[in-house]
């Protein structure tokens, strides 16, 4: 799904008042409809709804909604922020529409004229929309401040008010919604985490908007798609055979940490490697393969800790990090490694943490390279920024610099490539926030690599499988019990929804 900008939006509702044809008052009552269909399917009749209109088009949808709540029989109350005379022309039309049918309708110009609002009412938050590009001023941050302390169901149309579409809202007033009722796409500000606590659940409501538009405009973020996905996975071809599908090395381990070679190595495995040789310390031979009998074991003449490298053949994919540890030694394996310029190159945990440690290797970073930080790794990489559209800037910039794609781990995991383009992954679930999971990612996609020369692929195929066996994990656990192991044993039916393109939800 393609993230539009609030710019583009603006366009894609003019395109398809052009072209459709449609005007821009029967796009706002499309919207006002699929909301009300909404709240008669997902929201117990309250004492009232308490709608809330900003001066705008967001605000019109807002009057919209109230009059067919009102003609559907719902007790309907609506308040109309300030007196700015900058009313939108569709707006005063809904607004003439709503006086026909009811008289509850009240103008708010100063604070005193706040409603109470009962803990049996449910607040419709119409007062600004997606184009909002300045703070709330005194008297719309104070009804923001006073809904929110309100402590009752909040539904936001669009957008939360107060919060910016494509820039960072942090310090500013922003509703607090329980649901987000947004039209036609997901918004890239609700990707965020320095948002979660703005948007609640939130929901695509279908308004119609010209499919040409979105099919034939560019934009700089999407979120992967299954059919994506399914399309990147081959199926296997009768006479192929284990060197087929790869011969790949993962470099990891230490003494303590082999669990996460144990991991790594593993989830390599299930991602279909056809051969996997594991460089570890020589404490781990015993538990490398007693524990993945599958994977091959070379080890260094350090028995705790990586010193050196020597790599008995070429590999078609190389990974190295998970467990490594961060004594000083490691830094020179990295090195070595770099040296080789492998062409297939996956670099996590304690490989990321020598890397920016050791700035002058950054430019032995083979072009293709797959880096996985988490948020303090990155920060560590590349610098620390002030929000997180900066962050999305910065990855997507020191991917270009660096022809390396990054893979900025959380909740809706970012791929930024070196072609400057940005993709939000849609799997996974708070469950998988547990030691290991990432060890399982990179084994994931040194498996993958081993397969597949391409590292766009590679990388949005890895994180996308990652997440999806983890929500399977969760569902046969619970996110609370679900550990990285679990995620390895649903791969198998991450693979399956994948190939089959029945999609797990």
């Amino acid at each position: 799904m393609k993230l539009f900008s609030a710019a583009q939006i603006r366009q894609w509702d003019q395109y398809t008042i052009q072209n459709d044809p449609v005007s821009s008052l029967d796009l706002m009552e499309r919207a006002a409809m699929r909301c009300c269909d909404w709240f008669g399917s997902n929201m117990p009749a309250p004492q009232k709804y308490m709608v809330f209109c900003g001066p705008g088009n967001n605000g019109g949808d807002g009057l919209a909604i109230a009059r067919l709540l009102i003609l559907k029989n719902n007790k309907v109350q609506v308040f109309i922020l300030g007196n700015t005379g900058k009313n939108s022309a569709d707006f005063l039309i809904n607004l003439e529409k709503l006086q026909a049918i009811t008289t509850h309708i009240e103008l708010l110009e100063e604070e005193t004229t706040f409603p109470a609002i009962s803990s049996a009412d449910v607040v419709i938050d119409a007062l600004f929309g997606n184009g909002l590009n300045r703070p709330l001023d005194s008297l719309s941050g104070a009804l923001v401040t006073h809904i929110n302390y309100s402590g009752v169901p909040v539904i936001a149309i669009d957008i939360p008010s107060g919060m910016f579409a494509d820039k960072s809202s942090k310090g500013n007033a922003v509703i607090h919604a329980t649901f987000t009722l947004t039209f036609q796409v997901m918004k890239l500000a609700f990707l965020l985490s320095e948002n979660a606590a703005y948007t609640g659940k939130v929901h695509i409501m279908d308004i119609g908007l010209h499919q040409q538009y979105y099919n034939d405009t560019a934009t700089d973020f999407e979120i992967t798609e299954p059919e994506t996905i399914h399309s990147f996975i081959q199926p296997r071809k009768k006479f192929s055979h284990k060197g087929t599908y790869g011969n790949a090395a993962l470099i990891a381990g230490s003494h303590g940490m082999m669990g996460a070679a144990v991991l790594g190595a593993k989830a390599c495995m299930r991602s279909g490697a056809g051969k996997l040789t594991c460089y570890i310390p020589s404490c781990g031979y015993t538990i490398l393969q007693s524990t993945v009998p599958e994977a091959m074991c070379i080890t260094g003449t350090n028995e705790k800790y990586h010193t050196s490298l020597t790599l008995n053949t070429e590999y078609d994919a190389y990974a190295i990090g998970p467990g490594f540890g961060q004594h000083e030694t490691g830094a020179t394996v990295l090195e070595t490694l770099l040296d080789k310029k492998p062409r297939r190159l996956i670099v996590d945990a304690d490989g990321l943490n020598l890397l920016s440690a050791n700035f002058h290797l950054y430019s032995k970073i083979p072009p293709h390279t797959i880096l996985t930080p988490h948020p303090k790794e990155f920060e560590r990489l590349f610098g620390t920024t002030k929000n997180d559209f900066e962050r999305l800037g910065l990855a997507l910039q020191k991917a270009k610099e660096l022809q390396v794609y990054i893979v900025l781990k959380g909740n809706y995991s970012f791929v930024a490539t070196p072609g400057g383009k940005g993709y939000f992954n849609p799997t996974g679930n708070p469950g998988m926030s547990t030691a290991g999971s990432g060890d399982v990612l990179t084994g994931i996609l040194l498996g993958l690599y081993a397969q597949y020369n391409n590292a766009e692929q590679v990388a949005l195929t890895g994180v996308y499988l990652h997440g999806l066996a983890g929500d399977i994990a969760s569902k046969q656990q619970t996110e609370e019990t679900l550990v990285a192991g679990d995620i390895i044993e649903c791969m198998s039916a991450a693979f399956a929804h994948v190939k089959t393109g029945v999609y797990f939800t």
